[in-house]
């Protein structure tokens, strides 16, 4: 119940005023001449001031509100280390004890796990959202039961009540971890990338060991090892082996006291790119395609091109001195002699011999693609002649023989079965009528094939074939009317397209490998994929990080592409092989944002405690008790943490009543006026 006077005036306020200035200057000059009886007059206009007033009781009455108190559990992973989960039950079973003896208080409890994608523990994000939800005059503390170790500090709530710590942890626990720094997400294939490796050990050492064993493993090759100082920024030069995804792990053993192994490791995954790839066309003789693979290379940024044309060949006698010529002289030494290697891809458009590359140049070519080198030959009727570059030093990496037959006749370009199922046409279409694909006017006879033919001209010959010779790839294109689709004849068709993917696939893009075993992180496990042109590819078999192995039956879900979903859940590296390939996946993050520190402090966690006065509790040596504290004191000393007695109450009735009777105002102005007229009668 509260009392409180109201006013309420008959008159306005400016009205009210107006009358009071006036019965104060009258008042005041009867007081100045002396008159007698002022002082009742006096009375009497303050009671009709007050009464014009409108003074009214106002009872209220008034229910009180509970106090209400925030206990944040932290069930994070940093959390199940050592005797921390156990240190968490006992102090929060004590906490809950103690509020639920305490009058008028009503208790919210907050569990923080994990936060997504590595993101930590967001215990004060989880506090904050509690707090909007209810009203800040009746919080009256908060009592957290971490190890400190929380990851959102920019999110700290602007507390109206002290907030307390009960920290988890031992002053004796230790651990060793292993950090990499610099990793960019991107890296040039064979040119070393210079990663700081630094190993350190946090918390109470006993002793240090001064030196480990770091373990270095990149992609599924076996694992270097080496010894390294502790304490010190170590420079790892790695070097990317292939395109594409590359999996790169560290590890360090397992000391002996540590809390943890779990940041004894780093996953770390870069992207392998080429600086630039090169590629070195050379074509025969001018004609009506002729700009088909130069405009297609040089769309290509990525792409670094050379190109020569063979307009003057050496038998060619017009008499024109050479003085006098505006040609460019063809650089074959240079080119397939002293730089050859630095090419990615060489292309023959048309090319026959004519003695402008001699035998021993053939020869350089040939080796160039056993040691891991690429050419394609784009075949017109030059290659089914004499001259033809079959019947020369590269006859060996040629996957198939001319017959020396010429067809001039057109026909619809088809993928082969075989085909369906490579990358380079996987998807392009069949290519029959119905797909709209335009007609080729002219194809070169082909023999003794030795490589794989995914797409087929007329009467079903060999149109497109793709061979590994050695470490390299070569591929033959049987027609030189690859540019009628460009130019649309009769509708056009996929020629962009078929020749990127073919040229991409020569200089070995990890996407367009026809036989591949991939695996990728999903919610559910991994996703293990196996491109192959087998009917059936057999069994991959996943050895666990643990050391555990398991066999996945693989589905094809479309030509080429099988696939299987592995439930796996351990977070680590997975090693992936059968008979022909190995592969590797990163599960999850070796080292979480949970593990990077994880010896329980209370430094983060300091600004939000110190804005109330709250204090900092190790559960290792006591619990402490409850007091409660008034707002604004200190809220914790030697055992004990504070909570604000908030006060806070709900209005649930309102009376008013006069706080004069009006028969009694109007006696007492009547005994005024009467008394102050008496009062004058005398002094007369």
């Amino acid at each position: 119940m509260s009392w409180d006077i109201v006013f309420s005036p008959l008159l306005s306020w400016p009205v009210w005023s107006v009358l009071a200035l006036l019965s104060t200057v009258a008042l005041g000059f009867a007081i100045w001449r002396k008159l007698a009886g002022a002082w009742l007059r006096c009375l009497a206009a303050a009671l009709v001031l007050l009464l014009l007033a409108g003074p009214i009781l106002e009872q209220e009455e008034r229910e009180a509100l509970s106090d209400i108190v925030f206990v944040l559990t932290d069930r994070s992973a940093s959390q199940t280390l050592a005797a921390r989960a156990d240190q968490t039950e006992r102090a929060k079973a004590n906490v809950l004890q103690k509020l639920r003896s305490r009058a008028n208080t009503e208790i919210r409890e907050i569990t923080v796990g994990d936060g997504a994608d590595n993101a930590g523990t967001q215990a004060l994000s989880a506090l904050t959202k509690a707090l909007a939800e209810e009203p800040q005059s009746r919080v009256a503390g908060a009592i957290l039961i971490s190890d400190g170790l929380v990851h959102d500090i920019e999110a700290m709530p602007q507390m109206p009540a002290p907030v307390h710590l009960l920290m988890t942890g031992s002053d004796t626990d230790w651990d060793r971890r292993l950090t990499v720094e610099n990793a960019p997400a991107f890296g040039i294939i064979g040119e070393q990338i210079e990663l700081t490796v630094r190993i350190e050990d946090q918390g109470a050492v006993a002793v240090a060991d001064g030196f480990t064993q770091l373990s270095i493993s990149v992609g599924a090759q076996e694992p270097i090892r080496f010894d390294v100082p502790i304490g010190r920024d170590i420079i790892v030069p790695v070097s990317l082996p292939h395109g594409g995804r590359n999996v790169i792990k560290f590890d360090i053993p397992e000391s002996k006291g540590e809390l943890t192994t779990r940041n004894n490791s780093y996953l770390l995954e870069i992207n392998g790119v080429r600086d630039r790839l090169r590629v070195l066309l050379v074509s025969g003789e001018p004609h009506a395609g002729g700009r088909t693979w130069r405009n297609l290379l040089k769309s290509d940024s990525s792409v670094d091109l050379v190109h020569f044309t063979i307009l003057r060949p050496p038998e060619k006698h017009d008499g024109v001195p050479v003085g006098e010529l505006s040609l460019i002289a063809f650089p074959t030494r240079e080119l397939f002699i002293e730089k050859i290697k630095d090419f990615d891809l060489i292309i023959f458009d048309r090319y026959k011999r004519r003695g402008i590359l001699p035998t021993e140049y053939l020869e350089n070519v040939r080796d160039y693609v056993k040691t891991g080198g690429a050419v394609l030959f784009a075949a017109g009727p030059d290659f089914a002649s004499a001259d033809s570059l079959y019947r020369s030093p590269l006859a060996p990496i040629v996957p198939a023989r001319p017959t020396a037959r010429v067809i001039e006749q057109a026909f619809h370009p088809r993928v082969t079965q075989t085909g369906q199922r490579h990358p380079v046409t996987r998807g392009l279409g069949g290519g029959d009528d119905e797909t709209g694909w335009g007609r080729w006017m002219r194809q070169i006879e082909l023999a003794d094939v030795t490589g794989d033919v995914v797409m087929e001209g007329f009467e079903g010959k060999p149109l497109l074939v793709l061979d590994r010779v050695g470490e390299g790839r070569v591929a033959l294109l049987a027609s030189d009317h690859a540019w009628l689709w460009a130019r649309g004849y009769e509708g056009g068709g996929p020629q962009l397209e078929l020749l990127r993917r073919l040229s991409h696939w020569m200089m070995k893009e990890p996407d367009l490998e026809e036989e591949a075993l991939l695996a990728e992180a999903t919610e559910s496990g991994l996703k293990i994929t196996r491109r192959s042109l087998q009917d059936a590819p057999e069994a991959v078999t996943v050895t666990h990080p643990s050391g555990e192995q398991s066999e996945v039956a693989l589905t094809q879900t479309s030509p080429g592409v099988f696939e299987a979903l592995f439930p796996a859940s351990d977070v680590g590296l997975y090693r992936l092989q059968d008979s022909a390939l190995a592969s590797v996946a990163g599960l999850g993050n070796a080292s979480p944002r949970e593990f990077a520190n994880t010896i329980a402090n209370a430094e983060r966690l300091a600004p939000v405690i110190a804005a109330q006065q709250g204090g900092v509790f190790a559960i290792e040596d006591r619990l402490p008790s409850l007091r409660n504290v008034r707002e604004g004191r200190n809220a914790a000393g030697a055992g004990w943490l504070g909570l604000t007695l908030r006060g806070a109450y709900e209005t649930v009735g309102l009376k008013h009543s006069a706080l004069m009777p009006p028969w009694l105002a109007l006696l007492l102005f009547v005994a005024l006026i009467v008394f102050g007229w008496l009062r004058e009668g005398r002094k007369r």
